[in-house]
């Protein structure tokens, strides 16, 4: 069996879900529109520089709705998946998740998004597997701002797969093959620590570690 582990923002979908989400709350008013479009855009371009405060941003991207009633969290982002979502997914990524489940890998999906946003885009493309930044809750069940336990992001990404397959009962070297694509310098711990690094729809940044490495080089989206 191999093990098949797949980046989400950029890699299966030609775009991000965690700034899109972002955006969307915009269109919904739930926020300040021109403040709140320029903070996004600067923790994004953080996170493209590779020097995000994941826990700042996470507390900034939730603040707007994790106080509203559960009711309309799960009508924004139905509203999300069908309306900013769906036009995202594309069919060569489906196959090629799919290609993997019909091989008989382990497929999951690995990402610095959160839990809210990114369980129904792991839906869409069938895979059960997701590994995300899980969203700390309080007693009554509501997001605090807080991440719970370690974030998939750069080097957390290993620390949440190891942990992921250590609950299984199995270990990176039980499989013959380990493959993971990503579009990103911040998954270069994660790739590195694949047998069969894909660099994916690559940033110009990894597109040269890629060259330069001899990692396999894939576009799915033009």
């Amino acid at each position: 069996m191999s093990l098949a582990l797949f980046d989400l923002d950029g890699t299966l979908i030609p775009g991000d879900s965690d700034h899109a989400f972002c955006e969307f709350l915009i269109a919904l008013g739930w926020v300040d529109a021109d403040q709140f479009h320029r903070r996004n855009n600067e923790f994004f371009k953080q996170y493209q520089a590779g020097c995000l405060d994941i826990a700042s941003y996470i507390d900034f991207a939730t603040a707007p709705w994790r106080s509203r009633p559960e009711s309309e969290q799960r009508a924004a982002m139905q509203r999300f998946m069908v309306e900013v979502v769906q036009p995202m997914l594309r069919p060569e990524a489906l196959a090629l998740v799919r290609a993997h489940q019909q091989a008989g890998d382990r497929v999951a999906i690995v990402t610095a998004t959160n839990e809210f946003i990114t369980r129904p885009i792991a839906d869409a493309f069938g895979v059960p597997e997701l590994i995300a930044v899980r969203l700390e809750r309080d007693a009554s069940g509501r997001a605090t701002g807080r991440i719970d336990g370690v974030p998939s992001f750069r080097e957390g990404k290993i620390a949440r797969v190891d942990a992921w397959l250590a609950g299984q009962g199995a270990a990176w070297g039980d499989f013959q093959r380990t493959v993971f694509y990503s579009d990103s310098t911040n998954d270069l711990p994660l790739l590195e620590r694949a047998s069969e690094p894909v660099a994916t729809n690559p940033s110009p940044a990894l597109e040269a570690i890629a060259r330069e490495r001899g990692w396999r080089i894939l576009r799915l989206f033009a």
